[in-house]
């Protein structure tokens, strides 16, 4: 596959805007800027962040094996996301490929860049259809999105099914692992020598408890990270959430002691919830929430915020009828919903 003939004339022939920062890359110690009419009055951020990033990627790169150059950050998985769109996808012509129930951004992204959205619906396993996949798509495919492991379902998916479909799609495949870090299954990074036309995206919201720093981030193939680079703005991740990421990646250790401590606590939640007489099925969890089908989704729901208690109601999502996602919190919080659901009736 040519990843060229996919993206976007317009982008080929983007010249893209050059900061005063991608203009010099030389070592900043003891340099004098005065090149970004910045205010020179220093406070910590009263410099332009480093537009690439390179300490956090870095990071990165150490911790997850992968060069530097496989790496493009964002603001939030989303911004990553609009990326991928605003390169490959041309308005009111291409065509993307969801798999619901699916995360909604691939929807919402969709419609802003008014691209036109084919569905093919996970089976009864929430597993993907393949051979339905490759026959809905055409010429004008131009992304498949895969949520694996799956949000809202919890369960990753079949590595010989998502295989098949990164060999036969004949667009980008973009696989979401937001919530590798929960699953036993190995991430997809490691296959991206394999795979020209493959991007698999991650995040520091989840198992790295950065939320609020809004740090998304895109592996892909050098060429692939070139063109998203072209067309990222130019400071699109801010200093503080830089600094707020590269302390955080520091302390990976601690990372990994919080997501055995969630996954320890998502079976105890397991155990918990199939004593609860309203709760019908558990569905398989490679995340850090779990999705439950329930007698009456809405009604639990309300009940629940009643009682000071937020959850996810997934009820009105393609295959999860009367079906609640519960996050999993901390021992405390986990006991106060346990205990609450034991009261409702």
């Amino acid at each position: 596959m040519n990843v060229q003939d996919l993206i976007r004339p317009t982008v080929k022939a983007l010249k893209p805007y050059s900061s005063a920062r991608d203009e010099y890359q030389g070592n900043s110690d003891n340099m004098v800027f005065l090149d970004a009419n910045e205010n020179p009055f220093e406070n910590g951020v009263n410099r332009y962040p480093d537009p690439q990033q390179r300490t956090v990627k870095s990071l990165l790169s150490k911790i997850k094996g992968i060069s530097q150059q496989n790496i493009l950050l964002g603001n939030g998985s989303d911004e990553v996301l609009d990326l991928i769109y605003r390169a490959f996808c041309e308005p009111n012509q291409d065509n993307i490929i969801t798999l619901p129930p699916t995360y909604g951004m691939y929807s919402v992204l969709a419609n802003i860049n008014a691209i036109l959205i084919k569905c093919v619906q996970l089976d009864e396993n929430f597993q993907p259809k393949v051979e339905n996949i490759l026959e809905i798509a055409d010429s004008n495919s131009k992304l498949l999105f895969i949520c694996s492991p799956n949000n809202p379902t919890g369960n990753s998916f079949e590595t010989k099914s998502i295989e098949r479909l990164i060999q036969e799609f004949k667009g980008i495949v973009v696989i979401d692992e937001a919530y590798i870090d929960f699953s036993n299954e190995d991430s997809w990074i490691i296959r991206l020598n394999e795979f020209p036309n493959l991007i698999v995206t991650q995040t520091l919201s989840k198992a790295y408890g950065m939320a609020g720093i809004r740090l998304g981030i895109c592996y892909a193939s050098e060429e692939i990270i070139s063109v998203l680079n072209r067309i990222k703005p130019p400071y699109n991740v801010n200093e503080l959430t830089q600094q707020k990421a590269i302390l955080q990646l520091e302390q990976n250790k601690i990372t990994k002691q919080q997501v055995q401590a969630i996954l320890n606590e998502r079976d105890v939640l397991v155990d918990k919830l199939s004593e609860i007489g309203f709760i019908s099925k558990i569905y398989p969890s490679d995340a850090n929430f779990i999705l439950a089908k329930v007698d009456n989704a809405t009604m639990r729901y309300n009940q629940l915020i009643e009682k000071g208690i937020v959850i996810r109601n997934r009820t009105t999502q393609p295959g999860c009828e009367n079906c609640l996602r519960f996050t999993v919190g901390t021992p405390e919080e986990n006991i106060i919903l346990i205990n609450t659901l034991k009261t409702i009736q």
